[in-house]
């Protein structure tokens, strides 16, 4: 099993989005960058667990625990002219864009990025380095387990 950190402004798709869903699972789909897109397609499996981060709000941080649900698939809004993450380069037999499906285990205090920060144990977390934008990242198991304590 591997753990993830999985960004969504909460415009977007919000904890409290995700909760009120049916079966309380989202696609993750409307992924732009290509290493966050091969984290889905090439190495997230069933049952991986994800800290769910809202990003670009006031209070950015882990808000919840999913789990992957459904394995990679190509993602629909690539191919729909109205959707804000089509791609004119993409066709269903050559797809550029992927996405899994993730279900709620369950919301969480928040962690601030502050938080984060503040513990020496979390150092080398990809959301923490300078520069990373990415919206998926792995996590250590230690730092899975270290935040995992703190919640």
């Amino acid at each position: 099993m591997r753990y993830w950190l999985m960004k969504s402004e909460p415009s977007e798709v919000s904890i409290d989005d995700l909760a009120a869903k049916p079966d309380q699972t989202v696609a993750w789909d409307g992924v732009r960058n290509y290493q966050a897109r091969n984290f889905m397609r090439n190495q997230m499996q069933l049952g991986d667990q994800a800290f769910f981060y809202h990003s670009s709000c006031e209070q950015p941080g882990i808000v919840g625990i999913t789990i992957v649900s459904k394995l990679a698939y190509p993602d629909a809004t690539q191919f729909n002219p109205k959707s804000k993450y089509y791609d004119p380069k993409a066709t269903p037999d050559n797809p550029r864009w992927f996405n899994v499906e993730v279900k709620l285990v369950r919301k969480t205090r928040l962690i601030s990025l502050k938080e984060l920060r503040s513990y020496p144990a979390l150092a080398n977390m990809r959301i923490l380095q300078k520069g990373n934008r990415l919206s998926i990242t792995p996590i250590d198991p230690a730092e899975w387990a270290f935040i995992l304590g703190k919640i």
